[in-house]
């Protein structure tokens, strides 16, 4: 993780009283004993003609094999061969390791009749003609999930164990090249990562998409506990628990109900998410993006900059830290795949090719057969819905850190701008709805509740007035070229004060539309304070201005406590990663449809003050 000063008191009390599961799936069943080495096929290959849960052109066989952590977990598989693999021919493995895979369904009950392997990827298998292109397909069960025994340990070294045996386990089959690819979107993505950091020499390739890079940032925002700090752990309990199907084998049908057996794997699951000290063990265990320092897997990532379930936090420390060949799409999307499609019909990236440009990559470093198409290694959609090709993400042409001054903010949760808001005739403020249920790796909701009108006009009124708000704004003087914000912003600022700062960056227009693109949230003590933002690629137009907004948390959905304090902020610094927009090199791809739809939700109006800074110093821009 990055170098930042720890703030390690409690978060808020609603962590404290953390709700957990109340119930776990279905009576408790007599099974038999646990098998603790690997095992043979449990069943003959089954066909798509004798099962039609079975992809077309594949054969079903399930198996069950250690962990390599010595816990005694035992690990269940889906293997999928290519229908007619003859005895001693061998095929490379494209793997995928998650909670996801039960036979009931991803992430509850779906309805099925009889059991069968996972349909999760079937996109996947169908978009590459997986098995007429010659691989395996492997799904395995985390511990604690589907038929895999153990409890769940989310991403921590239970899971990498995990994802370490899953990947020695596929490349020793007879079946098996040896060589092994790595393949999951969100939670199964973040097991490549898991891969990618392990350094096995099985592992040739990791495709991973809308990965969450840092566990702890999922949880928690540098201490200010997110929505789904209960929900998250809730949800993964509730699949935990998920009972099996009535024809699944006995061993599949005893892990099933591990739970039932030891209650104790929900109890400590939830625990974890209440730490909320970035710096204890449970968490830096589980930060991928300060373990993949040296790593060399081939790597093809997928990330939406402005999606609101994993984010991109800590994503461009991973990819510094990783040192291996690169691939990705990043751009301006919601939580989807590389090949998924709007209701009418768009895709959801913006980007055809997906499937081709995956399985070209399989084959690159799974098989030695060099790309037909030369693909770019990033390809990269930025806020205008603009594609380019890049060497790498992100490009940087200059590094600037500007001076954002001195101010002082009320920490009270944006209730004096809301007592405002909602005098007569001022604009009436919007309902607040929090997000309720279950919030996992797959299902989050895809906008944070709406920001009221008038908001943010109004903190600035007040700070223009003299008076001190729930915020204060800085800006910068109008751009005189177009200029890219790229990378990891980065806001230092000294404090005096106990609470909540929340750090917001926002694209502002000559009519005073502005469009808040960037944004964190951070515990504060008095001192020195520095904090990532998350990673984006924003281009401000020529005559745009830049405004910063430091305050208290006003928007979103965090579960924060306000102080109540007036706080003091000293010497405050935005250091960015800027690069210019004339020096793209295009390639193929439309605008995603989700930019719209942030567009929408988080434009405001915020006439442009005085302008006290210049992006690009220099006067270059």
């Amino acid at each position: 993780m990055r170098a930042r000063r720890a703030v390690v008191r409690t978060a808020s009390a609603v962590v404290a009283t953390l709700a957990l599961t109340a119930g776990l799936a279905g009576p408790a069943v007599a099974a038999p004993g646990a098998a603790s080495g690997p095992a043979a096929a449990t069943n003959d290959p089954v066909t798509h003609e004798e099962n039609d849960r079975v992809p077309e052109g594949s054969v079903w066989t399930e198996h069950y094999f250690p962990s390599s952590d010595r816990s005694g977990t035992r690990l269940h598989a889906d293997v999928l061969l290519p229908e007619g693999l003859k005895r001693k021919e061998k095929v490379p493995v494209i793997l995928s390791i998650g909670p996801y895979f039960a036979h009931a369904g991803q992430t509850g009950p779906e309805g099925w009749t009889s059991t069968g392997p996972s349909a999760r990827f079937q996109d996947f298998i169908e978009g590459t003609d997986l098995f007429d292109q010659g691989y395996a397909f492997v799904m395995v069960d985390l511990r604690g999930f589907g038929g895999s025994t153990g409890c769940l340990d989310w991403a921590g070294p239970g899971e990498q164990a995990d994802v370490k045996a899953a990947v020695d386990w596929a490349a020793k089959q007879p079946w098996s090249t040896g060589a092994v690819g790595m393949y999951g979107k969100s939670y199964d993505a973040a097991t490549g990562l898991i891969g990618n950091n392990l350094d096995q020499r099985a592992l040739k390739a990791v495709v991973a998409q809308e990965p969450v890079w840092d566990m702890y940032q999922y949880i928690y925002s540098n201490g200010v506990p997110r929505p789904n700090v209960t929900g998250t752990a809730d949800a993964y309990n509730s699949i935990a628990t998920m009972p099996p199907m009535a024809d699944d084998d006995p061993r599949y049908q005893e892990a099933a109900r591990y739970e039932e057996a030891h209650p104790e794997c929900l109890t400590e699951n939830s625990a974890g998410y209440r730490i909320s000290d970035q710096q204890d063990e449970h968490w830096t265990s589980r930060d991928l993006a300060e373990m993949a320092r040296g790593s060399d897997t081939p790597l093809f990532v997928t990330q939406g900059f402005i999606e609101n379930n994993t984010k991109p936090e800590e994503m461009q420390e991973y990819l510094d830290n990783h040192k291996g060949p690169e691939r990705g799409w990043v751009g301006q999307w919601e939580h989807v795949r590389g090949g998924d499609r709007t209701e009418d019909g768009r895709l959801a990236m913006g980007r055809a090719g997906w499937y081709e440009e995956t399985l070209s990559f399989y084959d690159q470093y799974l098989k030695g057969v060099g790309p037909t198409v030369r693909y770019p290694a990033y390809a990269v959609e930025d806020s205008t819905g603009a594609w380019r090709a890049q060497d790498t993400w992100p490009v940087t042409e200059r590094r600037a850190t500007l001076p954002l001054g001195d101010g002082s903010y009320v920490d009270d949760g944006g209730a004096s701008a809301r007592a405002a808001l909602s005098e007569p005739g001022g604009p009436a403020a919007k309902g607040e709805p929090q997000p309720t249920g279950r919030w996992d790796m797959e299902n989050a909701p895809a906008i944070e509740r709406p920001v009221p009108d008038g908001l943010a006009a109004e903190n600035a009124r007040r700070g223009r007035a003299g008076e001190t708000g729930s915020s204060y704004f800085v800006w910068s003087k109008p751009l005189k070229k177009a200029v890219r914000i790229t990378g990891t912003p980065q806001i230092s600022l000294t404090a005096r004060g106990e609470g909540n700062v929340m750090l917001k960056l926002y694209d502002v227009a000559p009519d005073g539309s502005a469009v808040m693109f960037d944004e964190q949230v951070s515990l504060v003590d008095s001192g020195r304070l520095t904090v990532d933002l998350k990673a984006t690629d924003w281009t401000l137009a020529a005559g745009h201005a830049l405004a910063v907004e430091i305050g208290s948390i006003q928007t979103g959905s965090w579960r924060d406590t306000p102080s109540g304090e007036t706080i003091a902020v000293e010497d405050a610094r935005l250091r960015l990663a800027l690069d210019d927009p004339a020096d793209d090199v295009a390639t193929p791809g439309d605008r995603s449809p989700y930019l719209d739809t942030y567009l929408g939700q988080y434009t405001v109006t915020l006439p442009a003050g005085r302008g006290t800074f210049t992006v690009v110093p220099g006067g270059r821009h």
